[in-house]
């Protein structure tokens, strides 16, 4: 079993920037394909990145490329999402999840490529 939760969500006007966080306890925090997704109202959840095993695998939404970065620190079991440049599209619930696997990260793009979720932290960019 591993438990996820994010922090680091907020109001932040348009341009600016956000640091979330995952704190992920459990199972060993390494052997887990990590990815973060968001849901905005009205719409279904989507993919936004995800990092593999050693995070040196990454892969992104167009949407968030060059704006956003994933990062991972093992030894303390935290994830992270740097947001920069925000824009009023990128408002929505944010979740970072946790599965298993061994392929690239391109692989592991959809909502059942996954087995733990978050509870979600709220990003709202004000224009």
């Amino acid at each position: 079993q591993v438990q996820l939760v994010e922090s680091g969500g907020g109001l932040v006007q348009a341009g600016g920037s956000l640091r979330l966080s995952c704190a992920a306890s459990g199972r060993t925090f390494s052997s887990y394909v990590l990815g973060w997704f968001r849901q905005a109202p009205g719409k279904e959840r989507e993919f936004v990145v995800a990092s593999t095993l050693t995070g040196t695998s990454t892969y992104y939404a167009d949407s968030v490329k060059g704006r956003f970065t994933i990062s991972r620190d093992n030894a303390k079991n935290t994830l992270y999402l740097r947001m920069n440049n925000l824009k009023s599209d990128d408002t929505a619930v944010y979740y970072c999840a946790a599965g298993r696997g061994s392929r690239s990260a391109n692989y592991y793009t959809s909502l059942v490529d996954y087995d733990y979720w978050g509870q979600g932290t709220q990003v709202t960019v004000s224009s």
